[in-house]
């Protein structure tokens, strides 16, 4: 044997009993319901612990339990910035109750999101959460409590869902946008069911104020690279535009380059506002208007909600919706007089 390489062998519960003088049954005992035990024998197992440097098996205290503390998030896009707010959200209220999210990316393809969902439910997870498209998957009866994060198409009407008022937030856009003497004013969309509430709200509140909006993309995706797509097809066939609302901050940094491509300033000749107020948003060097969807309060709320229903002390569909909140920063501005070249 090379001890020169050999590894110590990771302590175990037997071990701990050992050095305590007590059962290995104690060990677990003063692991899982501390209370129950006396304060000197408490006492040495946690000596015994600290002193083997033990560290209990999740795999073991799940099957000892028959419970896994264990939450299933399932989203569409490790890209979108929305999900890290969400998710800080959900853990800032599942931590203090010891549970932990285990993450499952259902990326565009038939039955991604069954999958992504059947394998959270694998590793007998007590509940989930989606925060994705699903489509024609069942996951609604999967016989642990489900809750929908955000607006979804395809969602059933009794599902609980908690979600950001983006109808509101789309017509406060277009408010602030008219308050600034913008009549002509591109979007660019995509095709979720978030993305659709927020052009309703925007599109309604603009025909209602008489104004024109130029919508693109209801059908696409909502990346960086659809919004430089978008934007660019906007400007080379509505030129005349003086503000660009992006349906998310990504899209909105698109929308920045297709800009700057056509050697136009932000926001001395087109304004533009995203939506979502995530760390792209409050970037010194962008300082883009957006709208704060209050990600993190629809994170603690579905966690809130998600462990009331475990715990069955709710009953009958819920539904809940967040105030959103204009933030403006440096990329609106009044409407600029007159029609800038375009350069291609």
């Amino acid at each position: 044997m090379n001890s020169g390489t050999h590894q110590a062998r990771r302590p175990t519960i037997y071990d701990v009993a050992k050095l305590a003088g007590v059962s290995p049954s104690l060990v677990s005992l003063v692991l899982q319901k501390p209370e129950r035990v006396s304060d000197k024998r408490r006492e040495a197992v946690r000596a015994a612990i600290a002193e083997l440097g033990y560290r209990p098996s999740r795999a073991a205290t799940t099957l000892a339990s028959s419970r896994t503390k264990s939450i299933g998030l399932v989203i569409d896009d490790y890209r979108n910035l929305w999900f890290v707010d969400l998710l800080r959200g959900m853990e800032s209220v599942l931590t203090e109750q010891g549970y932990q999210v285990t993450l499952a990316d259902s990326r565009p393809g038939q039955n991604r999101i069954k999958e992504a969902a059947d394998g959270l439910l694998a590793m007998h997870v007590e509940g989930l959460v989606i925060a994705a498209e699903p489509g024609d998957a069942t996951v609604w009866g999967a016989g642990v409590p489900v809750i929908v994060a955000g607006w979804r198409n395809g969602v059933p009407g009794d599902a609980d869902l908690i979600t950001n008022d983006d109808d509101a937030g789309g017509a406060m856009v277009a408010d602030h946008l008219l308050s600034l003497g913008h009549q002509k004013i591109g979007h660019l969309s995509g095709s979720g069911g978030a993305a659709a509430h927020r052009r309703a709200g925007f599109e309604a509140r603009l025909r209602q104020a008489g104004a024109c909006p130029y919508i693109v993309g209801e059908e696409g995706g909502t990346s960086e690279e659809d919004g430089y797509a978008s934007a660019s097809w906007l400007l080379d066939h509505h030129p005349d535009i003086t503000a660009i609302f992006a349906a998310n901050d990504t899209m909105a940094l698109g929308a920045f380059g297709a800009l700057k491509a056509r050697g136009l300033a932000v926001p001395a000749d087109v304004s533009v506002i995203g939506y979502d107020n995530s760390s792209l948003a409050k970037s010194r060097y962008l300082e883009l208007t957006s709208v704060d969807n209050r990600s993190d309060v629809v994170g603690a709320d579905v966690a809130s909600a998600l462990l009331a229903r475990i715990r069955g002390v709710i009953s009958g569909s819920q539904r809940m919706l967040i105030d959103p909140v204009v933030v403006v920063r440096a990329t609106t501005a009044p409407a600029r007089e007159g029609h800038p070249e375009i350069l291609k």
